[in-house]
């Protein structure tokens, strides 16, 4: 799996003129699921989401979690990170996980945040989606789950 992870002052999610999320300081993430991601990726990308420290404590050092905190996040289904555009003009998006098993994957991700008692908003899989944002720092982070190893010889 990868993530842009973005900590924001607020953002917002509008499908077709709707809003489906909104909220104020917290985490906007972008998340792709790739060919190949398990639930155990799925569980070390929680897990990192829900304790990297990246909110200022009182001495203005980024030390917090949104765990340590009352911040939300909203996450939202992105495929589009695994685009490969190292060759040619047109990203390739081979390496994503077909649509069905992606949005499985995405949704026991949102379930298993709010099972460590998060607030967690959404957009809508696979809708074209507007995302608004107001970056806080700035501070964006990359991530990916660690590498599978490779089947034995």
């Amino acid at each position: 799996m990868k993530a842009v992870v973005q900590r924001v002052l607020e953002a917002s999610v509008t499908v077709d003129g709707q809003r489906v999320s909104e909220m104020g300081p917290g985490l906007l993430v972008l998340l792709g699921v790739g060919k190949g991601d398990t639930d155990a990726d799925m569980t070390w990308m929680v897990e990192k989401l829900a304790t990297l420290r990246i909110f200022e404590d009182a001495d203005g050092k980024m030390n917090l979690s949104l765990e340590d905190t009352s911040k939300h996040l909203i996450v939202v289904s992105q495929f589009t990170l695994y685009g490969d555009a190292r060759k040619g003009r047109r990203p390739s998006f081979i390496d994503a996980m077909e649509p069905v098993a992606a949005k499985a994957l995405y949704e026991r991700a949102c379930e298993a945040l709010r099972q460590r008692g998060l607030t967690v908003g959404t957009g809508i899989f696979a809708a074209d989606m507007k995302v608004a944002l107001v970056n806080d720092g700035p501070v964006t982070i990359l991530l990916e789950s660690p590498p599978k190893a490779a089947p034995p010889a």
